[in-house]
């Protein structure tokens, strides 16, 4: 006879082999959770936890602000705010060797603000930068290697879905994941940038020398782009503000983004019914992915194995720093399975618990922060690890002419500074915690 806990392990054994063979990962948790929780507790249990299970996991506030700042990417991107963004960051960045590449991070960091999503960051900036890029006779290694890592800056610079995500998860404040993201991604786009111009000077052909654009067209392109930094700030700057939380601000940008569409005639009706319908789609998958995390947490709580996990590794004798290590490295083998916001939404209930029970020095509200903020860091990572990072598959699809192993050439450079970026985090909390102790008074 077969325990519960073994019967746990099980479980997750039929998992990891259900998502590798591509199976939805909504699908797989809603089958193994249901299957696993009737086989340890009886039907009787999953019929009881089904009656009111959906209506009390969807009906949560936090979850509210995920349609808006879904739809306000789309309308974004259907709104030409994207090409604004790289003309901008071609006009400033154009002039040094490898510029127009760094302008494409600029524009991707500029537009993961306003989307908040990696894939949508990445395949539309894909159609705005790869043709220029290869215009200026950029290495085809360089230029799709540029857009997979420009569009991981998504997930992390705020407004972020997975971020929204996690907050919810781990029951922390949206804003003040918001505040500790910021300068991680100021970092990782600085960082981009360097690994940019290092690389164009190291290996020969691989980006042309800058052209720097006339004084008319600077101008220009710094008007044109006005709109996003008074969207950004408008809708960023409100939250940490105070004036308002993320719901009604992300209300208030989906209304400046459509606003701006419709004015300029940049967007119709039927891109804004597209967006609408998109919003819809992407929001069902996401709500989807939480049933079926809930309900695979229902059976895991119930077989035991998130608490002997934790009881085992936080006995172990292993320093806090080791188990760290650990998770990051089985979040990296994650990445490599499945997308950002599936990993963050299965994986977080298994490890949260061990990483709680672990002394950082931190304080309970600053751990949620600053492992949240790794974590997404190594989600960002996941994205463009060989062999199957999903960014890479999607610049893979927009530029079928360029051999894979081309891109995954080129994201290694970044994937480089991508691991000196944890390292920084993990080792120098401040940098992750230092922005929401002095919006809140210090520690919170």
């Amino acid at each position: 006879m077969i325990d519960t806990f073994s019967f746990g392990l099980i479980g997750l054994g039929v998992m990891i082999l259900l998502i590798v063979v591509r199976v939805p990962v909504a699908y797989t948790m809603i089958l193994v959770g249901m299957a696993g929780t009737i086989f340890t507790s009886g039907p009787a249990i999953l019929l009881n936890q089904l009656k009111d299970l959906a209506y009390s996991q969807f009906s949560i506030y936090d979850l509210t602000v995920l349609p808006m700042f879904i739809l306000m990417g789309g309308l974004a991107a259907r709104s030409g705010l994207s090409t604004d963004l790289f003309r901008a960051g071609n006009a400033l960045l154009g002039r040094f060797r490898g510029g127009v590449a760094m302008a494409a991070v600029a524009a991707c960091a500029g537009f993961g603000a306003l989307s908040g999503s990696s894939t949508a960051t990445a395949s539309t900036m894909a159609r705005v930068a790869l043709p220029e890029l290869r215009r200026y006779k950029f290495s085809p290694a360089l230029a799709t290697g540029t857009i997979a890592a420009g569009g991981t800056l998504g997930i992390l610079i705020p407004p972020s879905v997975v971020l929204i995500v996690y907050a919810v998860i781990v029951e922390a404040n949206i804003v003040t994941m918001f505040a500790a993201a910021l300068i991680p991604g100021i970092l990782a786009t600085v960082l981009f940038m360097l690994a940019i111009a290092v690389y164009v000077r190291l290996v020969p052909g691989s980006g042309p020398e800058g052209q720097a654009v006339s004084r008319h067209e600077l101008v220009a392109s710094m008007v044109a782009v006005l709109p996003v930094v008074v969207i950004f700030g408008i809708v960023i700057g409100g939250i940490y503000a105070g004036i308002y939380n993320p719901t009604p601000a992300a209300g208030i940008g989906v209304f400046l983004v459509a606003l701006y569409g419709f004015v300029t005639r940049r967007m119709g009706w039927g891109d804004f019914l597209d967006s609408l319908l998109e919003t819809a789609r992407t929001s069902g998958m996401i709500f989807l992915i939480l049933l079926g995390a809930e309900l695979l947490k229902i059976f895991m709580a119930r077989a035991g194995v998130p608490q002997a996990a934790a009881d085992y590794l936080q006995h172990s004798g292993l320093p806090p720093y080791v188990i760290l290590a650990m998770i990051i490295v089985v979040f990296l083998i994650f990445g490599c399975l499945m997308d950002s916001l599936s990993m963050v939404i299965l994986a977080i209930p298994f490890f949260w618990p061990v990483v709680m029970g672990l002394d950082f020095g931190l304080g309970p509200n600053e751990l949620k922060v600053w492992f949240g903020i790794i974590i997404l860091v190594v989600v960002e990572l996941g994205l463009i690890t060989p062999p199957v990072g999903l960014n890479v598959f999607i610049i893979n699809a927009l530029a079928p002419d360029v051999p894979m192993r081309k891109t995954f050439a080129g994201v290694m450079p970044f994937f480089a500074v991508e691991i000196l970026r944890v390292t920084l985090l993990v080792a120098f909390p401040i940098l992750t915690l230092g922005l929401p102790r002095l919006l809140l008074g210090g520690k919170f």
